[in-house]
């Protein structure tokens, strides 16, 4: 379910995107039944192109979100794989919204970082070496412009975090060391 679109509008473009070559489906024969779709090697290969596209809109368009929009700090983690710079940083982190998912409840988000390449699942970690928890007013307030971060609660290897975090919300600094 995603909010404005209907299942069938949903549906139909899973569809195309599954005949175009840029998502897997698998489905499971369970009750209620399931499917999961996974991005293909031919649609990672955009994840820069994403990630370009988002750090242009950090630095020319982002504005404090207005009372009746709805962010979705999901769609900016799972931005990762193009935002994420890597140098030598390696480890697990996972990172919590409270109160995003359907019934109120928090959303984990679990980041394995290996060098130049970073991994995101929608998950607890198992062993995760730090832990960044917030609800959405504390992660919007981290990823604008004055990177605030005093709404998150830091547990774990805090210098591991914050490297993701400043990827993440296009840090200054850290795009000017990529640069």
């Amino acid at each position: 379910m995603l909010p404005g679109i209907s299942t069938e509008q949903l549906r139909s473009r899973l569809n195309r995107m599954v005949a175009d070559g840029m998502l897997t489906r698998k489905r499971y024969r369970e009750v209620p039944p399931r499917v999961d779709y996974e991005l293909t090697e031919r649609a990672q290969e955009l994840m820069p192109i994403l990630g370009e596209l988002a750090r242009w809109g950090y630095e020319w368009a982002w504005s404090a979100p207005h009372a009746s929009e709805k962010v979705d700090i999901g769609a900016i983690f799972r931005l990762a794989p193009g935002l994420v710079r890597g140098g030598n940083a390696s480890g697990e982190v996972e990172l919590v919204v409270r109160g995003s998912g359907p019934d109120g409840e928090a959303t984990c988000y679990t980041f394995s970082l290996s060098g130049e390449r970073v991994m995101i699942a929608e998950r607890e970690a198992e062993d995760a070496a730090a832990r960044v928890v917030g609800d959405t007013a504390g992660w919007v307030s981290a990823f604008s412009p004055n990177r605030d971060r005093n709404g998150l609660e830091f547990s774990g290897d805090r210098g591991l975090a914050e490297r993701l975090l400043d990827d993440l919300a296009m840090s200054k600094t850290r795009v000017a060391r990529a640069a």
